[in-house]
């Protein structure tokens, strides 16, 4: 088994709501599948390059071919330029191929993700990247998804604000378009995680306390899931 951990909350400190349940996710996760297979990436102590020209180019050019798979992608690279954005570019998509399990802490940034989640989203989305090679499926559709959600107000379904959500609807309809079952997908939310710090979200302390040991339970249950051991046929 293997867990990609995603950071993306540039508040690197232990302030961070996001950053705290990505760590329990984590943990949980290596106690009971152990430490080989996890790998961490922190979006904000080590950002991804926004997209450039050649980048734009170099996918243009695969497009065209036909969508070759990443393994092919270096024998249409025409500059150094395009050689420099495949070369950050594949990196990423091999770890996200290569992971069971995907856990992205997500804060909300004004009713959506952060641009350090975003410019990762648009680097691996690169064309073919996700077609496996040969078959021609869809080299996702086995892989978990575990995003958490964290924000400073509340945006459930029946709040207020619900129509403002453009973070859980953006990366359920990112991530299903790229491959990944809906069945795979588990979003975990903590809300009004700015009432402890706002004196005008004060009567909403309670909301948030309860909002946040829920999803403390959820990580901590989803988390601790035991792989399921194969059958093992008798044999005469």
């Amino acid at each position: 088994m293997s867990l990609l951990h995603l950071d993306s909350s540039a508040n690197r400190s232990d302030e961070s709501v996001s950053r705290r349940l990505t760590a329990l996710f984590a943990s949980t996760w290596r106690a009971v599948h152990g430490p080989a297979g996890y790998r961490y990436r922190d979006l904000a102590a080590d950002p991804v390059p926004p997209l450039d020209t050649a980048y734009c180019s170099l996918g243009r050019r695969v497009e065209r071919d036909g969508l070759v798979p990443p393994a092919g992608v270096g024998d249409l690279v025409e500059s150094l330029a395009e050689e420099r954005e495949w070369g950050l570019t594949r990196p990423l998509i091999t770890e996200l191929l290569e992971a069971d399990t995907v856990l992205i802490g997500a804060p909300m940034y004004n009713y959506s993700v952060s641009a350090a989640l975003k410019a990762w989203i648009d680097r691996v989305s690169f064309p073919g990247a996700f077609t496996a090679p040969g078959t021609g499926d869809n080299a996702l559709r086995d892989t978990k998804l575990v995003v958490i959600s964290t924000r400073g107000g509340a945006y459930a379904p029946g709040t207020p604000q619900e129509a403002c959500d453009f973070q859980i609807p953006y990366l359920r309809a990112y991530f299903n378009r790229q491959g990944v079952a809906a069945d795979n997908m588990r979003f975990i939310s903590a809300e009004m995680t700015m009432a402890g710090l706002a004196p005008h979200l004060a009567s909403f302390r309670p909301l948030a306390a309860s909002s946040l040991a829920s999803a403390r339970a959820e990580v901590t249950a989803l988390a601790s899931v035991q792989p399921v051991q194969p059958a093992i046929r008798a044999t005469s």
